[in-house]
């Protein structure tokens, strides 16, 4: 089977092995969560993750993305750092850490004290193949839009000292959003659907995504889908998809999410 063969449905298995059917440079966008250490007891499936790193890294185009949403586990007092691992490995592979962006959660769960800090957010690495091909940045208000300045200036990012030159004034209605992304986990009722699975992330967070790498028409891939957040919210952005689990469990949640006539097979396929 070639890409085309498998876009708009979602398969079951292993998607190291189902990935190696799918063309050099087909997928525009990736937005997947792999199983975090042992913090996800994944129905007892095993993650290869060179494997899975290889095969994206060989199915995105030139100028692609992936998305790449993962935390680590804390073993005997010491997170793995597992999540740092595998962002140096894409990019032993070839692709740009173009950005190292937070998933912070409004609603972190509390966690019982053990000498630290309650969590409140995840990694969401984005690598590139070369440069970045499509980014339709998301704006937000200013804070202090419109309003006359004499002294507040911007910094000069050069290469050799930092200096502040020129003079904001006025300060413009909108500015570039920041790379930490804050949601509600789990509350929003377009994410109710997904309770099933055991960590699904918030629609808002793929939505946010989808927009911003991807235009209406390109191919998104999450090839560890779960409850197919990322493929029911591609289809719903006009995007075509393309989800795989390894758990016919989910593959039938994630089918069920999908909006009626937007995906190839019935349902029980």
């Amino acid at each position: 089977m070639s890409t085309q063969q498998y876009v708009n449905d979602i398969w079951q298995g292993d998607c190291a092995e189902l990935l190696k059917q799918f063309e050099d440079g087909s997928i525009d966008l990736v937005v997947t969560s792999p199983p975090y250490d042992n913090l996800r007891n994944y129905k007892g499936f095993k993650f290869p993750f060179e494997d899975i790193a290889i095969e994206l890294t060989r199915v995105i185009k030139s100028g692609g993305v992936i998305v790449w949403v993962v935390n680590d586990a804390t073993i005997e007092g010491s997170e793995s750092g597992t999540s740092f691992r595998q962002a140096l490995y894409f990019r032993e592979l070839g692709l740009n850490i173009h950005d190292t962006m937070i998933f912070r959660k409004r609603n972190p769960v509390p966690q019982i004290y053990r000498k630290r800090y309650t969590n409140e957010f995840e990694y969401m690495f984005v690598f590139s193949k070369g440069l970045v091909k499509t980014h339709n940045p998301i704006m937000v208000d200013c804070l202090h839009a419109g309003l006359e300045l004499s002294t507040t200036t911007y910094k000069n990012y050069s290469k050799n000292d930092q200096v502040r030159s020129k003079i904001a004034n006025p300060v413009k209605d909108k500015k570039l959003k920041g790379n930490i992304w804050e949601y509600v986990v789990g509350k929003n009722k377009e994410d109710q659907e997904a309770k099933e699975h055991p960590a699904p992330f918030p629609c808002e967070l793929a939505r946010d995504h989808i927009l911003s790498w991807s235009n209406e028409g390109d191919l998104v891939l999450d090839p560890m889908c779960g409850s197919g957040t990322t493929c029911k919210v591609a289809a719903q952005l006009n995007r075509r998809f393309i989800g795989i689990d390894i758990s016919e469990q989910y593959v039938k949640l994630a089918k069920s999410r999908i909006p009626a006539g937007q995906i190839q097979t019935s349902l029980l396929a």
